[in-house]
């Protein structure tokens, strides 16, 4: 059987403690403090004001009405501030006045500017002597450059063979006491003009006082039949030597055109091509055009062509006379080297 759930129970209040009704009906109190006696037994003021207090009341949340405080006037028996003798009495401002204050403050201003732009001063200081440095010591090097300290005294001639080193070193000596800095390469050509043998040069300066003047010689390919006698040419034609007879070495060459037409330049650029062993072996070239090179080697004709390809037919060639001596072969026909024709 289901027993039954008992009654619920009316909670208690405290005693202690008060309903929020009775909380809310209970008066607030203002408590004056009793009025002050009006003088001791000395003779002094009692008191310079009434002190209200407010008590809060148990209501959390609500204060309780606010007196103001109102102080009382000051006794009779207290004197008034009297000035100091040895004050300054007060003057108006004048114009000099308004002056000295405005340049005290523009003092004043500049010193903040200057305290506040110190790093800035500092790093604009080295930028400065950094740049200056740099400005000194490129003016120096060129006053050094261009002083005696650096001036010619000796000159060194390099890769001549057939040419005569003493010769140009003569030739040259105009140079002599100039500085390494105003050396002018037009007038180391104008006196090296006068040799023939010198294809190109260049000079390079040595500090303090050397100048060096390397040469690179004309290359000689053959000899050329002029009514003077042989004279002794370069692929471009330029005469080196002449002579009554022949120089031994060199082929004779015989181009249409002569010295310095294009069936002339390809004879050159064939000769210089080839390897040492063969052009020893050349007794003579020819050629009408560009195109068709012919070279005497013992009695045997090659027909080499146009230049191009020289590695090449050089190869085949070797291969040919080696199956084949001159001696035994009236022509060669290495213009196309994949395709060799002994004849």
């Amino acid at each position: 059987m289901r027993r039954p759930s008992p009654l619920p129970s009316t909670p208690t209040r405290r005693p202690e403690e008060p309903s929020r009704t009775e909380r809310a009906r209970e008066p607030e109190l203002l408590i004056e403090p009793p009025a002050a006696p009006s003088a001791d037994e000395d003779g002094t003021a009692a008191s310079d004001a009434q002190v209200t207090e407010v008590i809060e009341p148990s209501r959390p949340g609500r204060l309780g009405r606010v007196v103001p405080f109102t102080p009382t006037e000051q006794p009779d028996d207290v004197a008034p501030e009297t000035p100091r003798e040895d004050a300054e009495p007060e003057r108006s401002l004048s114009m000099r006045d308004v002056w000295a204050a405005a340049r005290a403050r523009r003092r004043a201003l500049r010193r903040e500017v200057r305290r506040f732009t110190v790093r800035q001063r500092r790093r604009r200081y080295a930028w400065l002597g950094g740049l200056a440095a740099v400005v000194i010591v490129g003016l120096g090097a060129i006053a050094t450059a261009y002083s005696p300290l650096f001036a010619v005294s000796k000159i060194t001639v390099v890769g001549t063979d057939r040419l005569a080193g003493a010769a140009v070193e003569k030739a040259l000596a105009g140079e002599m006491g100039t500085p390494l800095a105003l050396i002018d390469s037009s007038d180391v050509k104008a006196a090296l003009v006068a040799f023939p043998l010198v294809e190109s040069y260049s000079i390079e300066a040595r500090p303090p006082q050397e100048l060096v003047v390397r040469i690179v010689e004309r290359t000689p390919v053959g000899v050329v039949s002029t009514r003077a006698g042989f004279s002794l040419v370069d692929a471009a034609g330029v005469v080196l030597a002449t002579t009554k007879d022949a120089p031994e070495g060199y082929p004779v060459i015989d181009a249409s055109g002569g010295a310095g037409s294009r069936a002339f330049r390809a004879v050159g650029a064939v000769y210089r091509s080839l390897p040492a062993d063969l052009r020893t072996q050349i007794s003579a070239m020819s050629a009408t055009t560009p195109d068709d090179v012919t070279l005497t080697i013992d009695g045997a004709d090659v027909l080499w062509g146009s230049p191009e390809e020289p590695l090449e037919k050089a190869r085949v060639l070797s291969a040919a006379m080696t199956a084949k001596p001159p001696s035994e072969v009236e022509e060669y026909d290495v213009s196309s080297p994949t395709a060799v024709v002994i004849r």
